[in-house]
């Protein structure tokens, strides 16, 4: 049981560090991770006293 816990605590600790080099490494080689932007205008009505 202790084999197998050591080995999901290696595979998360694998799995954390291989997200970190994508979300770095990622950008070069054309992974985008910004969001598109769009302007938004909405009207607002302000109570009037």
């Amino acid at each position: 049981m202790g084999k197998l816990i050591k080995l999901l605590i290696f595979l998360f600790v694998f799995w954390l560090f291989s997200l970190a080099v994508y979300a770095y490494v990622g950008p070069f080689f054309g992974a985008d991770f910004a969001p598109d932007q769009v302007e938004v205008r909405e009207p607002v009505q302000l109570p009037a006293q």
